[in-house]
């Protein structure tokens, strides 16, 4: 149990660490797009971390980095971008916190696991939790919006179950290597196409990209790889309410931002569902 609460805890820093997104995006990268930003926050951290490992994939290894760093990275975060455009951020966080819900099903299927009910419910109750922090009643809804965010979770699920059925004979910081750089040179034409030009950063601007590239990416998707190849699927996912929850939380501490009653309520949910999950898989 000690060894799976410290392999849960490890896992849980990369949740929250992005949960920070929005705060340093909005406060630190305001002339910049979210393709640019994601980007930058990719292929930099992937060929700094490529050049510190010294170990490039082999054979099969090479299509399957190019697959998993689209799925986690490239897709995901492009239909992120979209849902971001076309949703209010309370939509498409909800929306997005299907995930854990979709690897439960997807761990079933592809890594011939045993579909338990209470992990169904734990995640249920997660979306439900993550609805009530983010989720206001005059929120709109756009069905390709939806379609994006549901087609991104569903990415970074399978993405995440094929990481975990296709584990290399790497480190988690050479694996997370591979598919940042393989997730940011996808984008990397996106970002020409659709972005044009790379604004010229300022000192704010670094102190941004730094964050949400070496804290960001490098070291918690290590973090994230390494939880996935040790703990279930269905656990793994469930920290990912803790994106919203820190989100929420770090607005409230330094942007301000109230937290209602329901929110509030929200945070219990959030928390029940993750210990729910640890039961459920216990």
């Amino acid at each position: 149990m000690k060894a799976n609460l410290s392999d849960l805890s490890l896992t849980a820093i990369a949740p929250i660490v992005w949960g920070s997104t929005y705060l340093v995006t909005t406060q630190f990268l305001p002339g910049f797009s979210p393709m640019t930003v994601a980007m930058l926050r990719a292929l930099p951290a992937g060929l700094l971390l490529l050049v510190i490992m010294r170990q490039l994939p082999a054979g099969i290894w090479w299509l399957r980095a190019f697959v998993l760093g689209a799925l986690n990275i490239s897709i995901f975060l492009s239909m992120l971008f979209v849902a971001a455009y076309r949703l209010p951020g309370g939509v498409a966080g909800t929306v997005l916190s299907a995930q854990p819900l979709i690897v439960v099903f997807l761990a079933a299927f592809l890594l011939s696991g045993r579909l338990r009910p209470l992990t169904v419910v734990a995640a249920l109750v997660g979306m439900g939790g993550v609805a009530l922090l983010v989720l206001t009643p005059s929120a709109s809804l756009d069905a390709i919006g939806i379609a994006a965010g549901l087609a991104g979770a569903t990415s970074m699920a399978l993405g995440s179950i094929l990481a975990r059925k296709w584990q290399p004979p790497v480190s988690p910081l050479t694996f997370t290597a591979w598919q940042l750089t393989c997730g940011g040179l996808l984008l990397l034409p996106v970002v020409l196409v659709v972005d044009h030009a790379i604004p010229v950063p300022t000192v704010s601007n670094l102190l941004g990209l730094v964050w949400l590239g070496l804290i960001g990416a490098a070291v918690t998707y290590a973090l994230w790889f390494r939880g996935i190849g040790r703990l279930a699927p269905s656990v793994v996912s469930s920290l990912l309410f803790l994106s919203p929850l820190t989100a929420v939380l770090l607005g409230w501490v330094f942007l301000g931002q109230t937290l209602s009653i329901l929110q509030i309520t929200g945070i219990a949910l959030v928390i029940g569902s993750i210990w729910l999950s640890q039961r459920a898989n216990g």
